[in-house]
């Protein structure tokens, strides 16, 4: 696999030099979503209209996921199913930090302290390892710039960073409108089995869903 695609978006995430996280809320509805995704490409979750079922337990190999398969299956225990957008609420500020972790267990990015104000300590990911991120950026490039056809995961993952409004972290130099339109067009795409589509769709209106409550909330 590789690394999963929950990390690939907290990579996008991270400022290169400082480690610091960028749109970090936004961030982490698109690696809850992101992981929920992987399981249910990994035929171990289900997302169906405005629920999430538990299908399978098993173990993938995986630590990150698997971590959620424990916890999606401790939160549904006594139920078959719950909505997905009251995961993606209990889990989005969690799983950026378990992703984060991840990151660094495989020696891509290393954890740093630094004192704010000479008093808080405030945790910092600068890499260790760049390359992992230009190729993941180089391959987004490729599929939204240059138009090649994405395989599953790439468009999986393009289809998180759209419904998440993380274009700016995807592509940093480039006007966000000129390259939601690609990007929107891929989330919509016949590039996997409908069972997956179905489940991005479903996601995407649970993101929207969630996000807007957030700010709502934040305004008010």
């Amino acid at each position: 696999m590789g690394i999963t695609l929950a990390e690939e978006i907290v990579l996008l995430s991270l400022d290169d030099e400082s480690g610091a996280a960028r749109q970090r809320q936004s961030a982490g509805w698109a690696v809850a979503g992101a992981i929920l995704l992987e399981l249910v490409m990994a035929e171990r979750v289900s997302v169906s209209g405005t629920y999430l079922e538990l299908r399978d337990a098993t173990p993938t190999g995986e630590q990150l996921l698997d971590g959620r398969i424990l916890l999606i299956e401790a939160w549904l225990r006594g139920r078959d199913k719950r909505k997905v957008t009251d995961w993606l609420a209990k889990d989005h500020t969690k799983a950026f930090g378990a992703a984060l972790e991840s990151l660094g267990e495989r020696g891509l990015v290393v954890a740093e302290v630094h004192k704010v104000l000479g008093m808080f300590p405030q945790r910092r990911y600068p890499e260790a390892d760049g390359a992992v991120e230009r190729a993941l950026r180089e391959r987004l490039s490729d599929v939204v710039l240059q138009g090649t056809e994405p395989d599953e995961r790439t468009a999986g993952l393009i289809a998180l960073i759209h419904s998440a409004k993380l274009h700016r972290l995807a592509f940093p130099d480039l006007r966000q409108d000129s390259v939601a339109p690609r990007m929107a067009e891929i989330a919509a795409g016949q590039w996997a089995a409908e069972s997956v589509r179905a489940a991005i769709r479903d996601m995407q209106a649970a993101m929207v869903a969630v996000t807007a409550v957030t700010v709502l909330t934040a305004t008010s």
